[in-house]
């Protein structure tokens, strides 16, 4: 087995300051928070969309639905059975005329975006979709780019980003993991 380097990168203050300021940016670009919905990527994007939903009622006083959003049936890199359902949720949100914020933990090539882009789609037609990310490592493979970003930390390929939360891992924090 090779050996590893891990570094810290971002603190769970730095966490909480990047989960803010991504909220403040949302409220501002779409002036206010009527018609807003935030899709959170399983698993750790949805805890930061149930985190930055929080941050908006502390802000405006209203409540913002989450919508969970399951992609791995949507992966172009992963083989799936054909009786499995195709939709990522429930109906019990309804993405029609809202604007829609998917909310990730690392973007990297872009493939996991394209996966929520084609299951929000399946889901009906929002007004507006926009992508916002805790880290964006670079390295795309696709034209993606988000539209709030907490930290841009670059990466290459032999190195990986590591984001632990309270809600999976007992604590906040980032990580670059870099074989040796």
């Amino acid at each position: 087995m090779e050996n590893q380097s891990k570094v810290e990168v971002v603190n769970q203050a730095a966490i909480e300051r990047a989960l803010t300021r991504i909220t403040y940016e949302i409220i501002e670009k779409n002036k206010g928070v009527e018609h807003l919905l935030l899709a959170g990527i399983k698993t750790r994007g949805v805890f930061l969309a149930h985190r930055i939903a929080q941050r908006i009622k502390q802000l405006e006083g209203n409540t913002v639905d989450v919508l969970e959003l399951d992609v791995s049936l949507y992966r172009d890199d992963r083989e799936t059975e054909q009786n499995e359902n195709p939709l990522p949720l429930s109906d019990s949100i309804s993405i029609k005329g809202k604007k829609v914020v998917i909310v990730d933990d690392v973007l990297y090539t872009g493939r996991t975006i394209r996966a929520a882009l084609d299951a929000i789609i399946d889901l009906g037609r929002p007004d507006k979709i926009f992508l916002a990310v805790l880290i964006d490592r670079g390295n795309r493979e696709l034209p993606i780019r988000a539209d709030f970003v907490g930290k841009n930390i670059p990466t290459s390929k032999e190195e990986t980003i590591q984001v632990s939360l309270k809600e999976t891992d007992g604590y906040d924090q980032v990580n670059i993991i870099k074989l040796n």
